[in-house]
């Protein structure tokens, strides 16, 4: 990987979250821990050098890559004919930001795995759920700190809207830690392996979740504040958004902090936005 990236005369930039995983046994980690097999179809975001996108082509049927940088999506099928010619067949890339594309070519994808670029892993994997309800399984890579917050539980510190949105489309989970030296150029920060398997039954329809969702916004913009005052301004009145909690079974003087996503979507259900 450092080889190609020489050849390419690539040099890493922040803009774009750029740090690559150079180290074999931790993209078979990913691959194993992702529980992706030969039906699969898998969106892989950020492939950057391709080393995590070799280790998932002999395992699945198809992988489509998702890469902004012009360089990196142009020399990724070079790469795989290169190192697996007989699976280059396995390959689309698409050049585009994941930040806007809006649909995958071909098959509809059943998992994304992928070491995601820490400045936008929480909005890339919500985008990616709330896209492709066919994405059954996660896999993601990201900054440990992200993972936490991604698998926390009420009542914890660090539980806030990326872990109350995540819960909306499935259940997540803390795997794996992965340590800065399998990573060129190694970052400031250690990362975690977070696994999300989408619920059986999807909770509701894309108008409920968007209410649920600025419900948790609201709750969650100014923690210290109790439920009844945090939803004041989306209810149109503090007495407003008590009757909706009161209604929904939810004391007026708890936090959000302190709800899960079930509660969330009772108080949206009674509360009317102002």
């Amino acid at each position: 990987m450092r080889e190609i990236g020489a050849v390419l005369g690539l040099r890493p930039t922040k803009q774009w979250g750029q740090n690559f995983v150079v180290d074999a046994n931790t993209v078979r980690r990913i691959v194993r821990l992702a529980g992706v097999g030969p039906e699969d179809v898998v969106v892989e975001v950020g492939p950057g050098l391709g080393s995590l996108t070799l280790a998932l082509l002999p395992n699945v049927s198809r992988v489509v890559a998702v890469e902004v940088d012009p360089l990196l999506a142009a020399r990724l099928p070079q790469t795989v004919v290169d190192f697996a010619p007989a699976l280059a067949g396995r390959l689309e890339v698409v050049h585009d930001d994941a930040m806007t594309v809006t649909s995958l070519p071909g098959p509809a994808p059943t998992a994304l795995v992928a070491n995601l670029p820490y400045n936008v892993s929480v909005p890339v994997i919500l985008r990616f759920l709330e896209l492709f309800p066919s994405i059954r399984r996660v896999l993601v890579m990201v900054q440990l700190e992200v993972a936490e917050r991604l698998c926390a539980a009420p009542g914890s510190k660090i539980y806030g809207v990326p872990s109350v949105k995540t819960a909306w489309y499935g259940t997540a989970r803390l795997v794996g830690t992965v340590g800065r030296s399998v990573f060129w150029p190694a970052p400031n920060v250690d990362s975690g392996l977070v696994e999300i398997v989408r619920h059986d039954e999807p909770r509701s329809d894309d108008a409920s979740r968007r209410r649920v969702f600025a419900v948790v916004d609201a709750a969650f913009a100014q923690r210290r504040k109790t439920l009844r005052a945090a939803l004041a301004g989306l209810a149109g009145g503090a007495p407003a958004a008590e009757e909706a909690l009161v209604a929904a079974g939810i004391d007026p003087r708890t936090r959000g902090e302190q709800l899960d996503v079930d509660a969330f979507i009772r108080i949206a259900a009674h509360l009317t936005p102002a």
